[in-house]
């Protein structure tokens, strides 16, 4: 299965791919440097659908905890003063999802929106210090009867020139389900109350929609 979001570039890889097959067939008489640009050719095409694969995931709905809103790898871990939205201390647990991860966003918590927000901005490489407060970005806040108000930050990286935000203030979602998606290497942050209990450490592989980040 694959996101919606990439219906238009996968049938444009398609389209390029076969063109590009029928030109090296016609023009290119050595063999061998037919065969690998054959394998470059394949190669690009399954990197394609990779990235916009869209795997079902088993949510455990669970008003208590806050799940991975993306796959990748948990890369920080800290106490911060977000202010964009709290003004206040938060936990901020962000993961980094390289080109080859699921890029699809999904909501960490049941709830309502209460705030949704895109920044435009630069492009900095995901993991840089300043990328959550520089690049291109959105921000959503979503708040649970139990957790309280939970933050996560879309953020594009040094290749992402295009983030996907579904979040849209008043809608009610449900842990688990579809919130958008970002292109081509990113990060999201979440920031979560300082009572919250951490249950991923730095370095850890994540899923979106199942790995727990966090609970009360």
């Amino acid at each position: 299965m694959f996101h919606k979001e990439g219906y238009k570039i996968i049938a444009i890889t398609f389209i390029v791919v076969i063109l590009a097959y029928i030109l090296i067939d016609k023009f290119v008489t050595i063999e061998w440097l037919q065969i690998a640009l054959f394998i470059v050719l394949a190669a690009f095409l399954y990197l394609i659908l990779q990235f916009f694969r869209n795997p079902k995931r088993n949510t455990v709905v669970n008003d208590s905890q806050v799940i991975s809103p993306v796959d990748g790898k948990v890369v920080v871990i800290e106490e911060v003063f977000e202010k964009e939205y709290f003004n206040e201390k938060r936990l901020q647990v962000s993961v980094f999802m390289s080109p080859l991860n699921v890029h699809v966003t999904r909501h960490p918590i049941n709830g309502k929106v209460l705030f949704s927000k895109y920044h435009p901005g630069k492009y900095l490489v995901a993991w840089h210090p300043k990328a959550s407060e520089e690049n291109e970005r959105t921000t959503v806040v979503v708040e649970s009867e139990s957790y309280g108000k939970v933050l996560y930050r879309q953020i594009a990286g040094a290749l992402a020139k295009r983030i996907v935000n579904y979040a849209k203030v008043g809608d009610a979602v449900t842990q688990g389900t579809d919130s958008g998606f970002i292109k081509f290497g990113s990060r999201v942050d979440l920031y979560l109350p300082l009572d919250t209990n951490i249950k991923v450490s730095l370095n850890q592989k994540v899923r979106g929609g199942e790995t727990v980040i966090a609970e009360k």
